[in-house]
């Protein structure tokens, strides 16, 4: 397959894993499935945008200019030295591993999350009366072990499920997005050195 065919395959696959990382970046905006009534219900982690930015926004532009790596046929720009196929594997190389920083980015951010557990509402005595309180009340993951201690959180809705399942699709979905930029920069490594059409050349 030449280089450039193998990019825009790469695009292809980057655009709905882009979608799905901004998608559970705005659903993580209402803890639990629920609309919150002030932003301090929500966890911190989500206002840093992993899912928004670092593997949607930036990602886009390689997806976008994978996309457009082979508007050709494979042997179009054979004999010609200065079609600029080489340039623009190059090219691809600098906006994949601006892509991978976004992916890593938001992988951080993911792994933060889960570590710290989601920010939810837990009962505790004022005097005599209960009150409740929005805070963290997990550390250094300890939740993930212990499942009885999920019984800390009295909401909203399912948090916990709610704040593991979408941070673990960020952090799956993003470090999919560091191995398919990886997979660019060698396929833009070969192209920038062989061209796009290694191998096809001499077909005609």
């Amino acid at each position: 397959m030449c280089s450039g065919n193998f990019a825009k395959c790469l695009g292809i696959t980057l655009i709905p894993l882009t979608i799905i990382c901004i998608l559970c970046n705005i659903l993580l905006f209402f803890p639990g499935g629920n609309v919150a009534d002030e932003s301090s219900e929500i966890t911190d982690e989500v206002f840093y945008l992993g899912g928004i930015l670092g593997s949607g926004v930036v990602m886009i532009f390689p997806a976008l200019v994978f996309l457009g790596m082979k508007n050709n046929d494979c042997c179009g720009c054979c004999g010609n030295e200065s079609c600029g196929k080489r340039f623009a594997m190059f090219g691809s190389i600098l906006f994949a591993a601006a892509g991978a920083v976004g992916a890593a980015y938001s992988v951080i951010v993911s792994c933060v999350a889960i570590n710290h557990g989601p920010k939810c509402f837990t009962t505790y005595l004022n005097g005599t009366v209960q009150a409740i309180n929005v805070t963290y009340p997990f550390a250094d993951g300890n939740y993930l072990s212990n499942r009885t201690l999920w019984d800390l959180c009295d909401g909203p809705g399912d948090i916990i499920t709610w704040h593991l399942t979408l941070f673990c699709i960020l952090l799956v979905t993003g470090l999919v997005q560091i191995g398919l930029c990886a997979f660019q920069v060698i396929n833009g490594l070969i192209g920038t050195i062989c061209g796009d059409c290694c191998g096809c050349c001499g077909d005609s």
